[in-house]
């Protein structure tokens, strides 16, 4: 199994105490704001049962992140573009960096030095070209991480989310890419 570490925090594979503060990240209006809705405790441990799943598969995908006090902040790392998405972006992408923090692990750099750590792994270890994110187009605070991460916007691949009702204020999506070579020191 693979763990990253960052100065800060330990990208590792969820343990059974993860999942009260993952349920309570994931009934959070304030962190689900740009999601469908909130996820009761049964929905949530079952993603979190996915989450877990993939990783004892691969070795990588969404970590569990740890800050150096031991405390659960949320998840970051790498996860497929689901095909329905990645059929409708030019180029067809094929894997994602993301990521879903607690509100107290907000402003902080975390999501950013997290994902910076994904990237280098899947750039590095994985030997992927291109690394995706998206988010809903009036997700400000996800864009600006990905801008940080130093990936790049181009409207042309802007998609309406195909999960989403067509009058949703959730439905028009942003693509941002970054290519190997790219990421962030």
């Amino acid at each position: 199994m693979t763990v990253l570490r960052t100065p800060r925090l330990t990208l590792r594979h969820w343990s059974r105490t993860d999942r009260e503060p993952f349920a309570a990240l994931n009934a959070d209006p304030a962190v689900m704001e740009y999601f469908p809705a909130p996820l009761d405790a049964v929905q949530s441990d079952a993603l979190a049962d996915r989450i877990s799943a993939r990783l004892d598969e691969h070795g990588w995908g969404l970590w569990a992140v740890e800050t150096p006090d031991g405390r659960f902040a949320g998840f970051t790392g790498l996860n497929p573009v689901p095909p329905a998405i990645a059929e409708l972006v030019r180029g067809e992408p094929t894997m994602e960096v993301g990521w879903r923090l607690a509100p107290w692990a907000w402003g902080h750099g975390y999501a950013t030095e997290a994902a910076t750590a994904a990237l280098r792994h899947g750039f590095g270890v994985l030997d992927l070209d291109e690394i995706v994110s998206f988010t809903a187009a009036t997700n400000l605070r996800s864009r600006a991480v990905m801008e940080r991460l130093g990936m790049t916007r181009d409207p042309a691949d802007d998609f309406d989310h195909p999960a989403l009702a067509p009058d949703s204020p959730l439905r028009p999506h942003v693509l941002y890419r970054l290519s190997r070579g790219g990421e962030p020191s």
